[in-house]
């Protein structure tokens, strides 16, 4: 069963998302506001799918930690999944991807048009000033930018060595820095064709300061995601929708 609803629910979220890219091609040419709503819609569609083919919900805990304005949000990065929901749960978010994706057809335009943040992950010092750059340039527009530290996706319970440009950020935005754990490849894998049913959890954690010594700032980056994840790994027995701290559609911090 679990292998007839992932079928139905892959076969209808790249049939849905083809038909909803060409719809907003024509929206390339507006500002860009009228894209950002319908992304969000398009998201809205995405959890509806989950919901109803595979019975997949989210729920968020601490999205009042999360900014408004500029900031700098850390999240874990262990699915597909990941890179769909920051479309709702931040207003207007600058994401940090590889330069590679720029190249995609259809997905590449419409990423350039969202001002996301492209880095060349060979380049060494030159992909960190282009990554400040478009920093800058986001927390001028008045956006936060969201990072994947790792710089890649990672099994549950595993974690890489955060990427430099985290704490090249966190000095050049200032203030602090949001870190974030989920457990999203435990039922949304990295490239997998299983969907399990269950609930996603996204846990935001309390800001963290940043300090001028970029080391002892990774590591607490590092620790309060590895710790998040276990916590959420340690409340997954009791992972209802009951007891969910806030169920995703029903949060003043999810889509608008």
């Amino acid at each position: 069963m679990i292998w007839l609803r992932s079928a139905l629910f892959n076969a209808a979220f790249f049939g849905m998302t083809a038909v909803m890219a060409a719809i907003g091609l024509p929206l390339l040419l507006l500002p860009r506001g009228a894209l950002w709503t319908f992304a969000r819609f398009w998201v809205r569609l995405v959890l509806w799918l989950l919901r109803l083919l595979v019975g997949i919900r989210v729920r968020v805990s601490g999205a009042e930690h999360l900014p408004d304005g500029p900031g700098l949000v850390a999240a874990q990065h262990q699915s597909a999944f990941d890179t769909i929901i920051w479309l709702a749960l931040l207003p207007r978010p600058a994401v940090v991807l590889k330069r590679e994706l720029l190249r995609i057809p259809i997905y590449g335009w419409f990423c350039r048009k969202f001002g996301m943040i492209p880095i060349d992950r060979t380049a060494g010092g030159a992909a960190i000033r282009a990554l400040l750059r478009g920093a800058d340039a986001a927390v001028a527009a008045g956006r936060p930018v969201l990072i994947f530290p790792e710089g890649t996706r990672t099994e549950p319970g595993a974690q890489h060595p955060f990427q430099p440009g985290v704490a090249a950020l966190a000095r050049r935005i200032g203030g602090a820095v949001v870190p974030v754990a989920t457990d999203s490849g435990r039922h949304w894998g990295r490239r997998a064709f299983r969907k399990l049913p269950g609930t996603i959890s996204i846990a935001v954690l309390p800001p963290i300061p940043v300090t001028a010594d970029r080391d002892h700032l990774v590591a607490q980056l590092e620790s309060a995601i590895a710790e998040g994840f276990r916590q959420l790994s340690a409340d997954s027995v009791d992972n209802s929708v009951s007891s969910a701290p806030s169920e995703f559609g029903r949060h003043p911090r999810s889509v608008s």
